[in-house]
């Protein structure tokens, strides 16, 4: 499975980089018992921010979405890093997305295919989810968003 997703991360155009560290007191994911949990992934791109600011203002839905990719994108390598290997992933069981917004922005969910539609992509059937969209006052660094997943694993 590993090499399928490997392939499909190819024809996305997408390498997965190397994961950002913490910028505060906490690990980057945790695994407890077959669940994987990462923290929050920003958007993320060549070692910084691709975007910054608040949807309905700075930015507008399309560019959101491509900064929730970028997040999602930081998931799979945060995923990475805590596997060893993609093939492990049983099923990817939810996304949060927190999109920093206006508060008369009201497309987060749209800003969340982003994400939702990186994920598919790149794992298929596996990549099938539950998902939460918030719109938020401010996220760090200001960033516009921020996605947080659980993983399901294969017990190998």
């Amino acid at each position: 499975m590993s090499d399928t997703i490997e392939k499909r991360l190819l024809e996305l155009g997408v390498t997965l980089p190397e994961p950002a560290a913490p910028a505060a007191n906490y690990v980057p994911f945790v695994i407890s018992g077959n669940l994987l949990f990462t923290s929050g992934q920003l958007p993320i791109k060549d070692g910084r921010l691709m975007a910054m600011g608040l949807l309905g203002r700075e930015l507008g839905t399309e560019a959101g979405k491509l900064a929730a990719k970028w997040c999602a994108v930081n998931v799979l390598a945060q995923a990475r890093v805590a596997l060893g290997d993609l093939a492990r992933i049983k099923r990817v069981v939810k996304l949060t997305v927190f999109v920093a917004s206006t508060p008369d922005f009201t497309e987060q969910h749209l800003v969340a295919n982003g994400a939702s539609d990186f994920i598919a992509a790149a794992l298929g059937d596996i990549g099938g989810h539950a998902r939460s969209a918030v719109g938020m006052a401010a996220l760090p660094m200001n960033a516009p968003v921020e996605v947080e997943a659980v993983i399901e694993l294969s017990r190998n």
